[in-house]
């Protein structure tokens, strides 16, 4: 039987600390080896996510300070358009995990108190076929690097046991995407001339996240000259004009670098 099927332990009853978290591990081994090549790795990660929660599907995101996230990995189209989602309108469960360090649970989009927090957030995510939301910082000592996010087509918030594997589920993420961090600094090509190694290849993931980064980055700088305005008001008519234009920031930064668009203060 796959680790992922292994849920309950042979006794019935609820399964121990010990169990949950031999089952994460196992899970998430075990699609790092399935994985057809590294740069496979996180998309694989983010599938086993799905298959160890009862949730329909999973992402990741990565944050390059205040206001600036990228996607780093995604388990469908929904779930990558609800990561995309929160960062063109600035706000959402996501970005409410990493400004407070601590796991954001939204049961109901539709209704209630989560469709009020995050009025147009929830509006979009239900228009999306998304009822309940669930944000995990990632990171150790406080510092939050990114958010693991959890969405389901159905109301409802996780059950106790579902809530203490999610967030097993999230330290072991954290772990992954910290090593691959770090493998940027000492991973590379050996000192015979041979190929770069696997794990540096696979960190080209982070890099290639990174240049999302600046590509923000930059535009939010040539839009600060346009408007004469700060990096948050910058930032914020980006995401505006996104919003409105249905597309991401990314695409439109990209826009504003390729000088095909450009702002004008308002009267």
């Amino acid at each position: 039987m796959p680790p992922e099927e292994s849920a309950a332990p042979a006794g019935g009853g609820v399964p121990s600390d010990a169990e949950v978290r031999l089952r994460v591990t196992e899970t998430l081994a075990a699609a790092v080896r399935r994985a057809d090549e590294p740069r496979a790795v996180p998309g694989a990660l983010c599938a086993a996510c799905v298959r160890l929660l009862p949730v329909t599907g999973s992402s990741v995101s990565i944050s390059g300070g205040k206001g600036i996230r990228v996607t780093w990995c995604a388990s469908d189209r929904v779930a990558a358009r609800l990561a995309e989602l929160q960062y063109t309108v600035g706000d959402g469960p996501c970005q409410t995990a990493l400004d407070q360090g601590t796991p954001v649970i939204a049961p109901d989009l539709a209704q209630g108190s989560d469709a009020r927090r995050w009025p147009i957030f929830a509006h979009e995510a239900v228009g999306l076929g998304v009822r309940a939301v669930f944000s995990l910082p990632l990171g150790v000592g406080g510092a939050a690097i990114g958010t693991l996010d959890l969405y389901s087509d159905r109301a409802g918030g996780l059950a106790e046991p579902d809530l203490r594997t999610a967030l097993w589920v999230r330290d072991a993420v954290t772990y992954s995407l910290m090593n691959l961090q770090a493998a940027r600094g000492g991973a590379g090509r050996d000192p015979a001339g041979g190929e770069e190694d696997p794990e540096d290849e696979a960190a080209s993931w982070v890099a290639a996240s990174e240049a999302d980064h600046t590509e923000v980055h930059r535009a939010v700088g040539m839009v600060m000259v346009q408007l004469d305005v700060d990096s948050e008001q910058a930032l914020d008519r980006l995401r505006a004009r996104a919003y409105a234009d249905g597309r991401t920031v990314s695409q439109l930064a990209r826009e504003v670098l390729a000088r095909r668009l450009s702002f004008r203060p308002e009267p």
